[in-house]
């Protein structure tokens, strides 16, 4: 007897255990249900519509950037080298002198050149004065006037030699690296640097030649270039190649481009667009919104969920719960902030714009402001 109030004290506490961790354990069960229910948090994303927009016709291609003047500066007589009047990536204009050789000998033998003129026009003046008073023949006077002319001619000559040795500036531009020294002997036509006019500069590119009746002389183009930061370039078809390429049967097509601030330099690689005066509509969408897999390109559509029987699923808030809908799409050209989509989504469907990546088929969302700004056919980000 003295034993069983100790079990049955026992026994009761065991059960009140019991049944606190029965009622714990079933409401930890119930919340896990509702949480299944519920299904996980709604990813935060930003949306935008697709926009149904009027493009015009473009033909892309690849090209290189050339100088519309360029040439290597060398020297064309030999000689030492003895003055140079330029730094490396210099700007020069027209006629500038850039390096002068040694022509000390050359101007000691025109002084003694233009001696020699002054010495045979003064012999020729006196003898016109003499022929006019008949006292020297005119066969004399002949002899004196063509010394005077061999001795002029023999001056210019030298003077030409020494002009020759001085190296000018044949336009104005932008000069490249120095290959000189002082005291360099230089062997006729030696590259000194290279001067290039780039304030505006040629793209060179080429077509199929089945483009020869769309393309014409004066068609705008834009020129972009891989990693370069600022807006694309606006050019014009300078010429087009009368003769197609044999083996590629391409067309060579040349477009000129202003380039006053220098950002295009001659060798660059370039991407093309030829724009076309034909136009058509398409659906654009912002080119954030696509992700890219090995499997191919996807956006997310947002749309309302729907239950079993297909009505619109109300959240705690009582407005309809959000999922992204993963649609896969064909891309077409892309400008600016935008790409085309050629099939997957339709004109004023919503996409996710940001936060894409970390979506899955059926996630649902909340959906904030894009703190990003709006997409732009032109962006023109400010420097920072």
């Amino acid at each position: 007897m003295r034993y069983f109030l100790p079990i049955a004290l026992l026994l009761a506490l065991v059960g009140g255990l019991a049944s606190v961790k029965f009622k714990q354990i079933s409401s930890l069960m119930k919340m896990g249900a509702e949480m299944t229910k519920a299904g996980p948090p709604p990813e935060v994303v930003s949306t935008a519509p697709a926009e149904a927009q009027v493009w015009g016709g473009t033909l892309s291609a690849v090209g290189s950037i050339a100088a519309a003047r360029g040439v290597a500066i060398s020297n064309d007589a030999a000689g030492v080298v003895s003055r140079i009047h330029f730094d490396s990536g210099a700007q020069v204009s027209q006629g500038q002198v850039l390096v002068e050789l040694d022509a000390s000998v050359e101007r000691a033998q025109l002084a003694s050149a233009q001696a020699r003129v002054e010495l045979a026009a003064l012999t020729a003046s006196r003898s016109r004065s003499l022929v006019l008073s008949s006292s020297l023949s005119q066969a004399q006077l002949d002899s004196d006037e063509a010394q005077l002319r061999t001795a002029t001619t023999d001056a210019e000559g030298l003077k030409a030699q020494i002009d020759r040795k001085i190296v000018r500036a044949p336009f104005s531009g932008r000069l490249g690296i120095r290959m000189v020294n002082l005291g360099q002997y230089l062997s006729p036509g030696t590259t000194l640097t290279v001067l290039e006019a780039i304030d505006s500069v040629y793209v060179d590119f080429t077509l199929p030649q089945q483009l020869l009746s769309v393309v014409k002389v004066g068609m705008p183009v834009k020129v972009t270039i891989e990693g370069a930061a600022g807006h694309a370039s606006d050019g014009v078809i300078a010429a087009i190649d009368p003769e197609v390429d044999s083996s590629t049967r391409a067309l060579k097509v040349r477009a000129t481009i202003p380039n006053k601030e220098e950002k295009l330099r001659p060798g660059m690689f370039a991407n093309v667009s030829v724009v076309l005066p034909e136009q058509g509509s398409i659906v654009a969408i912002p080119a954030t919104a696509v992700v890219h897999a090995s499997f191919g390109d996807s956006v997310f559509v947002v749309e309302d969920k729907r239950d079993e029987g297909g009505a619109v699923v109300q959240g705690a808030d009582g407005k309809p719960v959000r999922i992204a809908r993963q649609h896969f799409v064909r891309l077409g050209e892309a400008r600016g902030d935008f790409v085309a989509v050629k099939d997957g989504v339709t004109a004023a469907q919503e996409v996710v714009s940001a936060g894409a990546f970390k979506l899955r088929n059926g996630s649902a969302i909340r959906v904030v402001p894009d703190v990003k700004g709006s997409p732009s056919l032109d962006p023109r980000p400010d420097n920072r």
